[in-house]
């Protein structure tokens, strides 16, 4: 973004009704003491590399080099800090002077021994044939690397830039000793390459951020606000002389993205200052001093301030213990799917490609296999039968878990999911045959109750028995319905909206929301004994009130695996276990 002058500068902070003191002049920078040369310690160097071609960014070239510091040691890896507008951030005589910075504080023991990577954005090739105009200049992508919301550009750096680093240095694996910083543009850069793979990034440092509607980069205080924390360390930056215009208001945004990342418990510092400008004058003075915060070694303890919450909100926030996280309940599976409770809190699922259903004590944890049966859906009727779907063999089974007799209940069926009523009804969802249909557990009567859905799925009844809700696999919605006296369904609504991924392939348009996934591949449900509804989707298990209203989303235990089902089972029924791939998961909550 340019530089805004005096006037214009006024009539932003007049218009965004910030404080007058926003008209001073900003103090005549000067150098921090840590950004000046000093001869009594080790220089490390920068080294320039060929111009890179990325493939992920087709059709585009940019410049980038290396800072090496002087007590790395071949073979003993190192911390690493990428940064994006690269060339600004390496001159020595500029506002960021990173070499210089480094240097001094790397000799000083105020950070790790760290390589950093300088990357400018991407310039187009030419057009073939074509003959630019003398003086032009190529067209630059930065705002579309930038700007855009999902993971593109952390898989630019990860699956192209990094490896050919470590071609010729040896960089930590550990994400604690990885951090990533920018301004404006590419400063909501930096934050989303480690909102979205901190598996990769843990220390985020922006400066005057976009996080404004350039390309739907406003959204990120609610996304914080309605997901469950990531490991992330965040140094933001602004002042009241920053850009205010079409895209939003800089000053108000970074302000919004500092509140909640505060209300979330993050591990975060927010520097702001009156005056100034859309500029590197404040964050670059900042910046030796934002190093030594982000490095520092000390472990930080989410502390959530739920102080404004109302006392009828069942927020994510009020729904985490302290301590507790994902722990793996069975593994080395082929395909687990089926999570089901019984009243006493056992755990039953199915390892579809074993074949067997198994049960997991509550008491000792100890596994049984029940039967070498593949269900895809598994729920305990009234009668003390587990009531499980074979969409493969076109059949509903019973089984008994005494004595593992297996008997069929209905055929000519393609079921994917179940719910069972407390009056012995069975709904099913038919995914490919987009409809809902009811099976009488006793005289094995087939009924559709429901058709239309895109791609039903998941399926659960509430508490009370009196609504019966439906995931939509190919959608964004869970509908539900009204369950009556008859075992009928009326009142269909889409009730709760699930959060979609970003589209990766989409189109990032300027001041439009960023282009999203048209499913959420909303799968297995559960209900807990507050009437929460958990909804397995491709971001994780998304959680809704007893209104419809979204709680929030907890992260996929292994993001490379799908996330088929859930349930709340275990003592008190206070662990919400997850089928995700090859592996059960599960971790306590606070349910009531």
């Amino acid at each position: 973004m340019k530089r805004f002058t005096s006037s214009l500068l006024l009539a932003a902070v007049v218009f965004a009704g910030l404080p007058l003191q926003a008209q001073q002049t900003p103090p005549v920078w000067q150098p921090h003491p840590d950004a000046l040369e000093r001869q009594d310690v080790p220089h490390g160097t920068v080294e320039d590399q060929p111009v890179w071609e990325s493939k992920i960014f087709a059709d585009t070239t940019r410049e980038w080099s290396i800072y090496v510091p002087a007590q790395y040691k071949a073979g003993t890896p190192a911390a690493l800090m990428v940064f994006q507008d690269g060339k600004g951030y390496r001159d020595p005589k500029g506002r960021w002077r990173v070499p210089v910075v480094f240097d001094n504080l790397i000799a000083r023991g105020d950070m790790p021994v760290t390589i950093a990577v300088f990357l400018n954005p991407g310039l187009f090739k030419p057009e073939p044939g074509a003959q630019p105009a003398p003086g032009a200049k190529p067209r630059s992508n930065r705002s579309f690397e930038y700007d855009s919301l999902g993971d593109r550009y952390a898989r630019f750096l990860l699956e192209e830039l990094l490896p050919e680093v470590e071609k010729r240095y040896t960089l930590s694996k550990d994400p604690e000793q990885r951090a990533i910083c920018g301004a404006s543009s590419g400063g909501i850069c930096a934050f989303t390459a480690a909102w979205e793979h901190p598996e990769s990034f843990r220390k985020v440092l922006s400066t005057i951020g976009s996080f404004t509607n350039i390309r739907g980069g406003n959204v990120y205080p609610s996304l914080i606000r309605k997901t469950e924390q990531k490991p992330l360390r965040v140094y933001l930056a602004d002042t009241s002389g920053d850009v205010d215009n079409q895209f939003g208001s800089w000053p108000l945004a970074n302000k919004l993205m500092a509140a909640a990342l505060k209300h979330m418990g993050y591990d975060t510092r927010f520097d702001w200052a009156e005056g100034y400008a859309h500029s590197s004058d404040h964050g670059g003075a900042l910046f030796p001093d934002a190093l030594k915060w982000l490095w520092r070694g000390d472990k930080h303890q989410f502390a959530a301030d739920v102080k404004g919450e109302l006392k009828g909100d069942m927020t994510i926030l009020r729904q985490l213990v302290p301590g507790e996280n994902w722990q793996v309940v069975a593994d080395n599976l082929g395909f687990a799917d089926a999570p089901c409770p019984d009243a006493q809190g056992n755990f039953y699922f199915s390892d579809m490609k074993a074949p067997a259903v198994y049960k997991v004590s509550a008491a000792d944890g100890k596994k049984t296999e029940l039967v070498k049966e593949s269900v895809s859906g598994l729920k305990f009727g009234p009668d003390g039968l587990l009531y499980g779907c074979q969409g493969a063999k076109s059949r509903v089974i019973s089984i008994d878990p005494k004595t593992g007799e297996i008997k069929e209940v209905a055929s000519g069926v393609k079921p994917n999911d179940l719910a069972v009523s407390s009056d012995g009804f069975i709904y099913i969802t038919e995914t490919g045959q987009q409809k809902i249909t009811r099976i009488h557990s006793k005289t094995g009567e087939v009924a559709v109750v429901d058709t239309g859905i895109g791609g039903p799925n998941g399926i659960a009844l509430s508490s009370d028995g009196g609504t019966l809700a439906v995931s939509d696999y190919k959608g964004e919605h869970v509908w539900t319905f009204r369950v009556n006296a008859d075992a009928t369904l009326d009142a269909k609504m889409p009730t709760m909206t699930l959060r979609l991924p970003i589209d990766p392939k989409g189109e990032f348009k300027q001041a439009e929301p960023p282009p999203y996934a048209a499913a959420s591949k909303g799968d297995g449900m559960a209900v807990d004994k507050s009437g929460r509804y958990y909804v397995t989707s491709a971001l994780g298990v998304q959680i809704f009130d007893p209104t419809g209203r979204h709680c929030g989303v907890l992260a996929k235990p292994n993001e490379a695996k799908p996330l088929t089902s859930c349930t709340l089972a275990g003592a008190n029924h206070e662990y919400l276990y997850v089928t995700n791939g090859d592996t059960v998961f599960r971790r306590k909550l606070k349910v009531d």
